[in-house]
Order: C-alpha cells, then structure tokens, then sequence
C-alpha cells in the first residue's frame, strides 16, 4: 500500500485498535493464528483439557464495558471447512466474546471468495480509519499498515458490509451443524 504508515505489534497498534469511537469491525480470513498469549490455550483446547477462561477477562471486561457505552465491535470471520485446529479453538472461545456484546459472525471461504471480499485481515474503525494486518509465514503478527487513502477505506466499508450481510451470527452458524459434531470437534455452544 503506497498511502499507508506501518505501526508493529505491541502498544501502538494496540492503541490504533483501540481508537475507535462508536464501532470497530474486523474482517478474518486465515485458519491460523499464532498468538503466544494463546498458545497454552490452544494447546489445552485441542487435548480435551478443561478451559481455564480467566485469561480472557481483561478483553471480555474492555467489550462489556465498550458495548455498555454503547459502542459496537465486530468481526466476521472466513472459515475453510473443514475447519483448521485454530477455527475450533476460535469458535468454542467465541462463546465469551459474544457473551460479552461483540457480533461475531461466520462465512464460508468459498462464498465469502464468491462474493469478492478481501484476501487479507483488516479492521476498520468509525468507517473512516483502517489497517491491513500483517503476519509472517507462522502467523505471528507482525504489525498493521494504517491505510490514509479515503477511497481505499470506503471500498473496505462496502467489503464490511458485504461481510455482515451474508454471514451468520456465531449461535446461527453453529446451528447448522449437528450437536454430536460440535461435541466431537469440542465446540461449545
């Protein structure tokens, strides 16, 4: 991206991401996320050990807190079915999330690239500040380009859009498979 300013991971993106006024969305497409304040998780999620959810008390406190002042967070995540490790530990974990007010809603890869959205994680802000995450070839994050270009953040307003419209909430997305399924994948609902 010509018209953009890369921030790294850590507290100045964390502070980009957090910017928000009113309503931040974030579209996800990969099947794999390498998060080392997630590893023990994941690794406990995918051996069938009990979930120790206490880690994620800070962030569903920051969603509870945003949603009550009326704010809204959003995701829509682009799933490959079958689903990667990551997707399971995703879907179980999004219980909290929208527990906590945030919309997370799901879309299969093959619609979602039927559809035209994009390729790449973003998060759009207010609908008028975004970034382009970027990660390496072990999914770690790397940082964001902050995009300064009005037209590119309106097409991915248009792309927001596209997403919510087609994709289902995390409840109705799981509804559409069988319980004995979810329990052999470890999804709860």
């Amino acid at each position: 991206m010509t018209d953009s300013t890369f921030v790294s991971a850590g507290p100045e993106f964390v502070q980009f991401a957090r910017s928000y006024q009113h309503t931040a969305y974030r579209l996800e497409v990969r099947d794999n996320y390498a998060d080392p304040g997630e590893a023990e998780h994941v690794q406990k999620f995918l051996t069938g050990q009990p979930s120790d959810d206490s880690w994620m008390e800070d962030w569903m406190g920051l969603i509870l807190r945003r949603t009550l002042e009326g704010q809204r967070v959003e995701r829509v995540r682009v799933v490959t079915e079958p689903w990667s490790d990551y997707t399971r530990f995703g879907l179980n974990l999004s219980r909290l999330n929208t527990a906590a007010g945030e919309d997370i809603r799901y879309i299969a890869r093959d619609r979602a690239d039927e559809l035209g959205l994009p390729t790449y994680d973003y998060w759009l802000l207010d609908s008028h500040k975004m970034c382009i995450l970027r990660h390496d070839d072990q999914d770690v994050l790397l940082g964001a380009d902050v995009i300064h270009d009005p037209a590119v953040v309106v097409e991915h307003a248009h792309y927001r859009d596209i997403a919510r419209r087609f994709a289902l909430p995390r409840a109705d997305y799981l509804g559409t498979f069988d319980d004995e399924f979810l329990r052999k994948n470890n999804i709860n609902k």
